[in-house]
């Protein structure tokens, strides 16, 4: 479904290359939810039935859902991602990978603040009496799937420029595949963990920062299943697929970071 040109400041009826869009109630909808999610969490670690958190949890859901489709809407509609909001777009998915960068540059701070005791209060790492993974079973397998994933999915886009809708979709979905294989071999890997959240530093930083890019491999599952449903209908051409090149920069950042997570959390304390 196109959004219709009379919901659309096109570009040429304004004589720049921006646009503004019809207004939305999906922002509005989106902010009371967050408070919501906020309220009933709150709630919810003081005792109380999870109900109002995941009732905001939900309002969230709807409107993230609502919200992107309309963005879908509006880049089929050929009149609203004109050039030059078509490079701020990618100008933003790149600010926004920067600051996810960032995110696991904090848990990274950690880690090498207390590796290289740094901290006074840390005298062997990890600290005495920790047993840690051995990194060639589980995470190597894990390292071998996800980074293979990358490859896959680089693969399927390269169907783009040869008109290969079928390849394109194969490989979104394989790559899609492969990461919800790398979550479950994850939670399996959880389940067998010699050491316990609250243990010590290193048991707190490894959950958190694997923890947290875990979440990261979910979301990039998420974002990929998508945009396999769209590419089966046809929403991707070699000059239009902005959808699709920002599931594969996020999927890269994803494949990127374990590499590091794993050659420090894994590797280095096998050496």
């Amino acid at each position: 479904m196109t959004v219709p040109s009379t919901m659309i400041d096109t570009a040429a009826r304004r004589g720049h290359p921006f646009h503004i869009v019809a207004p939305s109630p999906w922002p509005l909808l989106g902010s009371i939810g967050a408070f919501v999610l906020a309220y009933g969490a709150v709630h919810f670690m003081h005792g109380e039935p999870p109900y109002i958190m995941l009732g905001g949890l939900a309002i969230v859901l709807l409107a993230m859902l609502m919200w992107w489709r309309d963005v879908v809407r509006e880049s089929r509609s050929g009149l609203a991602h004109t050039r030059r909001v078509r490079w701020g777009l990618r100008a933003g998915m790149g600010l926004f990978i920067v600051s996810e960068i960032m995110f696991f540059v904090a848990f990274f701070w950690s880690y090498f603040h207390n590796a290289f005791l740094f901290s006074p209060v840390v005298k062997s790492w990890p600290p005495a009496g920790t047993e840690v993974f051995s990194p060639w079973g589980l995470p190597l397998a894990n390292t071998l799937i996800l980074v293979s994933s990358g490859f896959v999915l680089m693969w399927g886009r390269g169907g783009l420029h040869r008109a290969n809708q079928g390849r394109v979709v194969k490989g979104i979905a394989i790559a899609a595949g492969l990461g919800a294989l790398f979550l479950v071999l994850q939670a399996v890997e959880y389940g067998h963990a010699p050491f316990a959240f609250d243990a010590n530093i290193y048991s707190s930083v490894f959950f958190m920062a694997t923890g947290f890019h875990g979440f990261h491999v979910f979301v990039g599952v998420v974002f990929l299943t998508v945009c396999a449903l769209r590419a089966r209908r046809g929403h991707f051409t070699e000059d239009k697929h902005l959808g699709l090149q920002f599931a594969e920069w996020y999927w890269h950042f994803v494949d990127i970071v374990w590499l590091f997570l794993f050659g420090w959390f894994y590797v280095y304390l096998a050496l």
